[in-house]
């Protein structure tokens, strides 16, 4: 939804395709909140979430795995980092 944009301070994207779409449909002054959310994960591994549905039990596995690094990253280096500028750290 457009006011989506103007209401979080972060948008984070699963792939590629995703990234793509939501920096064609955000205003000019939000696509700095937009960002792949594999980015947080803290490694040179891949910049996108695979799709687990054709990878049975161990692709969603897979993509629990990585989900949880990047949002342990995301929270290390994004939102800790907010807290701790801002003085409430």
């Amino acid at each position: 939804m457009p006011v989506d944009f103007e209401s979080f301070d972060f948008i984070l994207a699963m792939d590629e395709d995703n990234l793509a779409d939501l920096l064609s449909r955000a205003p000019t002054d939000y696509r700095d909140n937009i960002s792949l959310i594999m980015q947080h994960a803290g490694w040179e591994g891949g910049r996108e979430v695979p799709d687990p549905y054709y990878g049975g039990a161990s692709g969603f596995e897979q993509v629990l795995d990585l989900l949880e690094a990047a949002c342990n990253g995301f929270i290390d280096n994004v939102l800790l980092q907010r807290l701790s500028e801002s003085g409430n750290g």
